[in-house]
């Protein structure tokens, strides 16, 4: 018995460390969730404020928490020096005893006290540390396209963070996790909703759950906004119509933002997408985007809200819908309220992998305009492929417009502005990595500190993200780190080089489908309304020859871009129709010039495949494999896009694919038959 006994008590504990093993396992498992947030506790720092707030308590638990270095003190007093959003600028001295951060607002405060975080993560807290910062943007904001029943347009990270249905009761421990992140970069503002809004945001039982998320990420200095449907007045406010010129309707969206601010004082405003794709606006009753915006921008002015309206506007027109933002805005330059700002995308059609610059950027002279870029990766590869966007950032920021004889990047003529802003759509979800990819959280990353100071370069973002989410080893950093900037221009490659656009397969985007052709179906969403492949060549005409959308640019820039000559090469398909045998500067002939681009998009996605799996013993086992297996997906995606757009337009080319690059594995009639 006295055996029996000792065999039972051996095999509980056998089952007892065996279940603790699994247990700890699971526990140390690595699952991405805590982003570049990746500090050390218990560290006991002396710290000291000459403040007590919220928001100066987190700075301070921040440092207590993390900080290994010598004691640190926080005021709020005038920095030595500070730029033209002075309010959350800080500086941070490193003295004989302490290092002092100072900043003019609690925020300041806040701000510099993650940046020393990151300095001691990256290794570079000197003895002589004197740092000044300021943001190029005041308001630096997300723009989630989340719906009120948990989906997410163009998401890929699982479903939205905001769980409506449980709010205002209970709080997700995600809520602040995701300030915490966006603090941490200088993130500042989100827009909860989709730009394609339900009127419901507005009712007061929302409005409720909304104050709950305003209240938890007030301390991290992130304020909230709505975007708002613009026939909320009749859909949700029982009038007969939503006109804005009507006086019924202004004062049910005065009441409406009385009510708002009544709940959260520092509500931020309202983004507006109206009159494109469907959504009501102020056109329906023949009024203007300035009508509409201006009427929202007067309920909101005593309350120091703003109006963000988007140019994101097309109609089916026989016009080139790369002209049409332009087009529409340009009439009404000077006749917006001071506290709209009209939001751009990047480039003038929608996200893709390149395009040149909107000429909105520049062309508006009397009015405020933001950029709008998206992080999540709509039209690139989505949660699958690696491709890091702030080399495509860095090219849109040091744009020129030549709208001035000076100052005239993309990044002055916006940043420079009384009410300057930003936006990225972003690509957050409930999945653990928060971005359904682990390189995807770098783009969250860069977006944030580039709106912070778009003159950072990728290299300088890319060492800082490495180092902070997975390693300060320089034998990881440096081969990721070319792997990260060099994503960009390879899935250009490999999906659209040379200024080709919108190659994607209907609606969801993803995957090649550049002889799509749905009966019925507006040209402008069709792939051969961007490509015009025929047996002459290939590439949309925009010269002034053609649709003129050249004439929307600033000298030299219209010239540059008209004669085929002088137009870059990476935007060539994108102004003009180019023959197949024309020659291009390294003396290719164009058509060989493109299997070349989508041969070295292949090529490049199976180096970044070496580089990962050298990468093997520096990191976890769990975020190694997961990023392995998403780069085998985009080494399969990368040979599926050169095959079916080179078997495609080799059928109008009527040319060899080079013989010493690599041979096709589909046929084209595989793709035709899966459509």
């Amino acid at each position: 018995m006295r055996a029996e006994t000792q065999r039972n008590k051996t095999m509980i504990r056998s089952v007892l460390l065996t279940f603790f093993l699994a247990f700890s396992l699971k526990i140390s498992a690595e699952d991405g969730s805590r982003l570049w947030l990746r500090y050390e506790g218990n560290c006991n720092a002396q710290v000291t404020a000459n403040v007590k707030s919220p928001t100066v308590d987190i700075a301070v638990n921040e440092l207590k928490t993390h900080w290994k270095g010598k004691p640190v003190s926080l005021s709020v007093s005038a920095p030595k020096k500070y730029g033209k959003n002075k309010d959350e600028s800080y500086n941070i001295q490193n003295n004989s005893a302490v290092i002092r951060i100072t900043a003019l607002s609690e925020a300041g405060l806040l701000y510099g006290a993650y940046h020393l975080l990151r300095l001691q993560e990256t290794s570079q807290v000197t003895d002589n540390l004197n740092i000044s910062e300021n943001p190029a943007y005041s308001r630096r904001i997300l723009n989630h396209w989340d719906n009120l029943d948990g989906t997410v347009e163009r998401g890929y990270a699982g479903h939205s963070l905001w769980q409506w249905d449980e709010l205002p009761g209970k709080i997700s421990p995600r809520y602040a996790e995701y300030a915490r992140a966006n603090a941490s970069i200088g993130i500042n503002g989100t827009v909860l909703n989709n730009v394609n809004a339900s009127p419901k945001i507005l009712e007061t039982s929302y409005l409720e759950k909304v104050k709950v998320l305003a209240d938890i990420f007030r301390p991290y200095g992130i304020r909230v906004y709505l975007s708002v449907n613009f026939s909320s007045p009749k859909i949700i406010g029982g009038l007969p119509t939503s006109d804005p010129l009507d006086k019924n309707v202004q004062r049910w969206w005065t009441d409406k933002c009385n009510e708002i601010y009544t709940l959260i004082p520092d509500f931020g405003g309202f983004l507006v997408k109206a009159n494109s794709e469907g959504q009501p606006g102020p056109q329906d009753f023949g009024r203007t985007h300035a009508d509409g915006a201006n009427m929202l921008a007067k309920a909101l002015k005593k309350h120091g809200g703003i109006v963000m309206w988007r140019a994101f506007v097309y109609s089916p027109t026989g016009n080139d819908r790369a002209r049409q933002a332009y087009d529409e805005f340009m009439p009404l330059d000077g006749q917006f309220a001071e506290n709209v700002i009209i939001q751009v995308k990047n480039g003038p059609v929608d996200f893709q992998p390149r395009e040149p610059f909107s000429p909105l950027f520049g062309g508006l002279k009397k009015t405020a305009v933001m950029p709008e870029l998206q992080i999540t990766q709509e039209y690139l590869g989505q949660s699958n492929h690696l491709v890091f966007l702030a080399s495509m950032w860095q090219e849109f920021f040091n744009s020129d417009t030549y709208s001035a004889d000076k100052d005239s990047k993309i990044a002055e003529v916006t940043a420079n502005q009384p009410n300057s802003a930003i936006a990225g759509v972003a690509n957050t979800g409930d999945d653990a990595n928060w971005c359904g990819h682990d390189f995807a959280q770098a783009n969250w990353y860069a977006f944030g500190r580039m709106a912070w100071n778009p003159e950072l370069t990728p290299e300088t973002i890319a060492n800082e993200w490495i180092g902070q989410t997975f390693t300060k080893n320089e034998s990881f950093v440096e081969p990721v780190k070319e792997m990260m900037t060099e994503s960009w221009i390879a899935c250009v490659n490999y999906m659209m080089p040379m200024g080709l656009a919108h190659l994607f397969a209907w609606q969801h985007h993803y995957g090649p489908e550049p002889w799509c052709d749905i009966p019925g179906a507006r040209p402008d969403w069709l792939p051969p309304y961007y490509h015009k492949a025929d047996s002459a060549g290939l590439g949309f005409d925009r010269t002034t020859n053609g649709s003129d959308a050249v004439s929307q640019y600033y000298s030299p820039l219209k010239e540059v871009f008209n004669d085929m000559k002088t137009c870059p090469e990476e935007f060539l398909l994108w102004f003009h129709h180019v023959p197949w045998d024309y020659r291009m500067k390294d003396g290719k002939t164009m058509w060989e010039s493109l299997c070349y681009k989508y041969d070295s998009g292949v090529q490049q996605v199976r180096d970044f495949q070496k580089i990962w799996d050298r990468m093997e013993s520096y990191i976890d086992a769990e975020r190694f494999k997961a990023v392995q297996s998403k780069l085998r997906i985009q080494s399969r995606d990368a040979v599926w896009w050169r095959d079916a757009c080179l078997l495609y337009f080799q059928t109008f080319a009527k040319r060899p694919i080079p013989y010493e690059l690599e041979r096709p594995v589909h046929e084209l009639k595989e793709f035709l038959m899966d459509n």
